[in-house]
């Protein structure tokens, strides 16, 4: 189903991020709670999941087509590629990071840290110098919906860095209520990370924070929060080539400048809970919304992803 989109235009250098005449596609539907879109453009294909459901999808743009990919998914739920093309999957029930190889076997990346068992491993980017950068709040943990109720072991809710060459896991920041969608500025010198900590405490605020990268990449320096959610939470977003950062958000996907200036919303009839830029010039925009995957043409590019 393709409908006309519907934008609040808050600063008019937004209109030049967006295409007016094009359509909002509901590409699939019937879903229970979608996430993780990760674009594979050898494949031509974009996958996600479908948490509660214990599946992850797969849709084809030349015959807009949806099929299974895997099923039981491990209540998986954000993905991204490493710089060899293979899928990096968070799955909340095993409580683990893991690598899809190229013969389709698995390969556990992180389940515990310093002894003690991850939280509930959520969304997931990789670095140009191949290391690999998770959050782990306990979503998956809290109740049997999205994973297997449990206590949690760690005791923070962090983020982590996985060395791409050594394997070593690092807490890079612990200080998050719940900490979220990640993803790096254009030229990697800063992170960004969603706290969503607000779905179960309205006292946590719904903002997305800023940190330096440095000492090679192995230190995050706080920088503050760099934008906020005015209706709902962060959850996933992506950033697009200039540095403006894309958000979910309960009313649509909230945009950014690279100051943090809220810019301009693209209104979508569900939730949203993450994005991502795909097709052969990283210019559509796949959103997952609650029980639909959606997808609408913008002039913004996504930033080079592996």
């Amino acid at each position: 189903m393709t409908e006309h989109a519907l934008y609040d235009i808050i600063d008019p250098r937004f209109a030049h991020k967006i295409v007016g005449s094009a359509g909002l596609e509901e590409l699939h539907t019937g879903c229970r709670w979608t996430e993780g879109p990760v674009w594979f453009s050898d494949h031509d294909a974009l996958y996600f999941s479908d948490i509660p459901n214990q599946q992850v999808l797969r849709y084809l743009p030349s015959d807009n087509s949806v099929s299974v990919y895997a099923k039981p998914s491990n209540f998986a739920n954000g993905h991204t590629r490493d710089l060899e093309g293979r899928l990096i999957s968070c799955e909340h029930g095993p409580r683990r990071v893991t690598r899809t190889e190229i013969d389709g076997t698995i390969t556990v990346l992180a389940e515990r840290f310093e002894g003690r068992r991850l939280n509930s491993p959520n969304d997931v980017v990789v670095k140009l110098d191949g290391s690999i950068w998770f959050t782990d709040p306990t979503y998956g943990i809290l109740s049997d919906y999205e994973g297997y109720q449990s206590e949690p072991e760690q005791p923070v809710h962090g983020v982590y860095r996985i060395d791409g060459k050594t394997g070593e896991i690092r807490l890079m920041v612990g200080d998050f209520a719940q900490p979220n969608g990640l993803a790096f500025s254009p030229d990697e010198s800063v992170l960004y990370v969603a706290d969503s900590g607000a779905s179960h405490d309205p006292a946590v605020p719904r903002h997305i924070r800023a940190f330096a990268v440095e000492n090679g990449g192995l230190a995050a320096r706080d920088l503050g929060p760099f934008a906020v959610i005015d209706n709902g939470i962060p959850d996933g977003f992506r950033v697009d080539t200039e540095g403006w950062v894309w958000c979910s958000a309960a009313d649509g996907v909230h945009v950014f400048d690279d100051t943090g200036k809220l810019c301009g919303k693209i209104l979508i009839p569900q939730t949203v809970s993450n994005l991502t830029f795909g097709g052969p010039k990283r210019n559509r925009l796949f959103i997952t919304a609650t029980t639909s995957l959606y997808a609408l043409y913008v002039t913004a590019r996504g930033a080079q992803t592996p």
